[in-house]
């Protein structure tokens, strides 16, 4: 039976739940987890007053064992701290060594959702000053919780930790502002970051819709008062069995609201009604606020996390650049899907091995030293400040900086007769030519799917190579390995006979042809050959000049398209190819371009035009992909 809409949203949105594999048995180590969880923990529930009045829903998890002090390691959450009641959580966070270690675990609603008093706000925008109690923001509600807990739970030794992933990772990272004092170690784990840029619904003011539909069935519909989840009515039902059949009948984004929402999601209205990058977005990206930054800061991302890749990376890099004093902003990338270095064992993803158990390393070495020492005094912090895995040679690596000092920016120039080179062309009027047609747009993953995967940030791309709507350039086998650490840059030169478009880059490992497959192969994959996907991303044309003042196109006019692509950590081994494949589609991961310059939320059904397009490299459009080489 096929799992409904609602179970994957729950699934996929519910970061630190218990029901990872929703209709599946525990396991045995679940169980063993359960039980060690009711045999050494007990539970209590307080609403947690804030300085406007509102009260916050907190349930706290205490060792049982009161012969010693204990830090706190709390998760703000949108979610639910659920389970409320007598009932125990069945896992303390998704790392059960920190349970063993001995914290006094805190789960908070925070305002609007759930058991909380106040309203929700989305990504809640940062106040710049507080003149009265009741200008409130994410930091003040945790400052708020943090006072309330160091001064009355008891046996606590007056240190906090927070962590949490997705939309708790933005809670983590809003409590960096304005820091309690108790407040001294800090882990936003793949944190929402952007809404506009780079995370969840936009990536490059391209407007993820599946993502963006899933997410309304949990967050769209309003709460009267505070509820817990049984009694959560969401009011969106429908099904689907393959989404890009689904999202193309659905045709323009208009016709979401007047099929399945009605007048009741109101983020819905918010995102039609702000198409572009204006104060709306603006003030839920909290990165200008992270300055002064006190408690000690680890940032987990995944190279292929297909929710949140921006965030983690940038909120890493923020930190860094405003805080040139601080020596406690530290990073961990490793080859994770959203979540993955907590809810699997990462030795696969998709049809890659990376031949060892990369979560579970990092659990163990990493997360938990990370919180023993900075809460507990426990053990030396020998941490780097950067620890990266890097597929291709599958091996983790510790660097000083990220990206690291010993690299040097190169650009893969496409030539002509789909040619790939570290060589700019030197050839005149050199370029390819297709037509865009949004009635039939380029597929971001082969086969059906009921669902947006998340599989697809990894996959064989030789479904997309066969259309003619893709352009490809690879270069010959190498000769010697490449590593690439650090950001990735497409520089397209690109002309359209309509006045929008997309622009999709793609940058993929092709392995050799007597590659072997993997023992046992239960999926029957074909490794000769095959095109892993490293990093993809689109952006939307009208905005390469500005995300608040969006630009047309000339039509026929050559028009330069430059934008950065979340970092990789990837070894192209001696033997493989580079390829790079460009697309002005990736349906329906992205909303369809109309390929007219007008308001795609407001679109019709008849607005959307087929082009032709055309991809320049030749001396005076030498398109390219610029990668961060790590030397030796």
């Amino acid at each position: 039976m096929k799992k409904s809409l609602l179970a994957f949203c729950i699934a996929l949105l519910c970061a630190g739940s218990y029901a990872q594999r929703p209709g599946a048995a525990p396991t045995q180590q679940e169980i063993d987890d359960a039980n060690y969880i009711k045999d050494n923990y007990t539970k209590m529930e307080k609403q947690v007053p804030m300085r406007d009045g509102k009260k916050l829903w907190c349930s706290i998890y205490m060792p049982k064992d009161q012969s010693k002090k204990y830090p706190f390691l709390m998760t703000r959450t949108p979610y639910n701290a659920a389970p409320y009641g007598d009932a125990m959580k069945r896992t303390l966070g998704q790392n059960m060594l920190l349970a063993r270690e001995g914290f006094i675990f805190v789960y908070a609603d925070v305002r609007g959702r759930w058991m909380s008093e106040g309203d929700f706000v989305d990504v809640r925008p940062q106040q710049n000053s507080y003149k009265s109690k009741t200008d409130i923001d994410e930091s003040t509600d945790t400052y708020d919780t943090i006072d309330w807990l160091v001064k009355n739970v008891p046996n606590n030794n007056g240190r906090v930790g927070i962590e949490g992933i997705s939309y708790p990772g933005f809670y983590s990272t809003a409590s960096l502002p304005n820091a309690h004092p108790a407040l001294k170690a800090v882990s936003p784990q793949a944190p929402v970051t952007d809404w506009f840029i780079g995370d969840d619904f936009h990536h490059n003011g391209a407007f993820f819709e599946m993502d963006a539909f899933a997410f309304l069935t949990n967050f769209g519909v309003p709460r009267p008062k505070p509820i817990t989840p049984e009694q959560f009515k969401n009011g969106i039902k429908y099904t689907q069995h393959d989404n890009y059949k689904f999202y193309l009948q659905m045709g323009a984004l208009p016709n979401f609201k007047k099929k399945y929402l009605g007048d009741s999601v109101k983020f819905w209205d918010n995102m039609m009604n702000h198409p572009n990058y204006d104060s709306f977005w603006q003030g839920m990206n909290i990165r200008p606020h992270l300055v002064n930054i006190k408690p000690a800061v680890l940032t987990v991302g995944g190279f292929f996390d297909a929710e949140d890749a921006f965030g983690a990376q940038n909120v890493y890099k923020a930190i860094e650049k405003q805080n040139p004093q601080t020596t406690k902003n530290m990073l961990v990338l490793g080859p994770w899907f959203h979540g993955g270095w907590e809810r699997s064992d990462g030795d696969t993803f998709g049809d890659q091995n990376f031949g060892q158990k990369t979560s579970a390393w990092f659990r163990e070495n990493v997360e938990l030293p990370f919180f023993a020492y900075y809460l507990k005094d426990k053990g030396t912090m020998d941490l780097p400040e950067a620890t990266i895995f890097i597929t291709g040679s599958n091996e983790w690596h510790k660097f000083k900086t990220w990206p690291p000092a010993n690299t040097t920016e190169k650009s893969l120039y496409l030539q002509a007769n789909g040619k790939l080179s570290f060589d700019k062309p030197a050839y005149d009027d050199s370029f390819d030519q297709y037509v865009s047609d949004p009635a039939s747009p380029v597929p971001y993953q082969d086969g059906v799917q009921e669902r947006r995967t998340r599989e697809y940030m990894i996959d064989d791309q030789r479904f997309a190579e066969r259309r003619p709507d893709v352009k490809t350039y690879q270069t010959d086998a190498l000769t010697q390995d490449i590593t690439l650490t650090g950001p990735v840059l497409a520089d397209i030169f690109t002309s359209t006979t309509g006045t929008d478009a997309d622009v999709v880059v793609k940058l993929i490992d092709v392995f050799p042809d007597d590659f072997p497959n993997p023992v046992p192969n239960p999926k029957g994959v074909t490794m000769g050959g095959y095109e892993m996907l490293v990093r993809g991303d689109i952006f939307r044309g009208r905005y390469r000049n500005s995300y608040e003042k969006p630009e047309a196109f000339v039509p026929g006019k050559v028009t330069e398209v430059k934008y950065t692509m979340p970092d990789v950590g990837h070894t192209f081994k001696k033997g493989h190819r580079i390829m790079i494949q460009v697309q002005n589609s990736w349906f329906p991961l992205s909303d369809r371009n109309p390929q007219q310059f007008i308001d795609i939320y407001k679109a019709k059904d008849s607005d959307f035009k087929a082009a032709t397009m055309r991809i320049f490299h030749d001396k005076e459009a030498p398109s390219s992909v610029k990668v961060t080489v790590l030397e030796d």
